[in-house]
């Protein structure tokens, strides 16, 4: 790789090596799928494609939060994505996700199937499905809306700026790692402030924009998200810190946690997820043979 100080860009660029870092084997600048592969299909109207990613993890939180209300037909069917093995690129993927990115969603409990994508997308279309965690109009769903949006607008400077600089380049960048902490520390005191005048983003209840938000912005202040809380002194972010344990000590959002995930105790893993009793039998720990 060029040194960035002595780096000029070329009149045209053109891929001719890869990029470097973690995900360097399934970074391309073009779309489509790159094999032929059918998903699986459960018993389920709902079939979730994921991987315990915060934006995967939103998805299912919400439907373990649907679940726990009573919402029967939020069951569903959670397959795993490996993205670092290009699971996303494979055709019947790239049907339901054009984009190639998780969570991906199809709703077949109508006439005909429905796809979405994007996991705004998602949770915007589970919670009026479901007329839960959102209000059904006015000012509080504005309010909601607001948050779900700074979210989604949001996350790619803290993911593929602050995180990709500080934990998966190939080597550190001085200049890019500030740019994307200053970014992120704004954003931090941006919830904090907001959090300071209201028990939650969207006013007094829980919605999903802060089962959109928890995620990222939870996951940084409890420390397991890049490994940078120290780094991003997220101590000073008190209100931050207080919604983001009222979020997590909600037994929904440890079960969502859980969902797709593939790093982390065996016992927090349940990489697939086919039935309530799945957490109870079929988490990594229980199901990987001894050593």
């Amino acid at each position: 790789m060029t040194d960035s100080k002595d780096y000029v860009p070329p009149k045209v660029w053109t891929w001719d090596q890869p990029s470097g870092g973690a995900f360097a084997n399934i970074n391309r600048p073009i779309a489509g799928p790159t094999h032929d592969k059918e998903l699986p299909i459960g018993k389920h109207p709902l079939q979730l494609y994921s991987l315990g990613t915060p934006n995967g993890v939103k998805v299912t939180i919400l439907l373990e939060e649907l679940l726990a209300l009573g919402h029967v037909g939020a069951e569903y069917d959670a397959w795993l994505i490996n993205i670092r093995d290009g699971d996303q690129f494979g055709s019947g993927f790239v049907d339901i996700n054009p984009n190639s990115k998780i969570p991906a969603l199809m709703d077949r409990s109508g006439e005909l199937p429905v796809r979405v994508f994007e996991s705004g997308s998602i949770l915007l279309y589970l919670s009026d499905k479901f007329q839960a965690f959102l209000p059904k109009s006015g000012a509080a769903r504005t309010e909601a809306l607001n948050w779900l949006f700074w979210q989604m607008g949001s996350a790619p400077y803290l993911g593929g700026g602050f995180g990709h600089f500080y934990a998966y380049a190939p080597a550190k960048f001085q200049y890019a790692i500030d740019r994307f902490t200053m970014e992120t520390k704004r954003q931090l005191d941006v919830l904090d402030r907001r959090l300071a005048v209201s028990e939650y983003l969207g006013g007094d209840h829980y919605t999903i924009a802060d089962i959109a938000v928890f995620p990222w912005y939870g996951g940084l202040v409890k420390g397991w998200l890049y490994g940078a809380a120290e780094f991003l002194s997220v101590q000073d972010y008190k209100h931050v810190q207080r919604w983001a344990e009222t979020v997590y000590s909600r037994p929904a959002v440890k079960r969502g946690r859980m969902v797709n995930r593939m790093h982390g105790e065996p016992s927090e893993q349940l990489r697939e997820r086919h039935d309530a009793s799945d957490f109870d039998t079929k988490t990594q720990d229980k199901i990987q043979p001894a050593s």
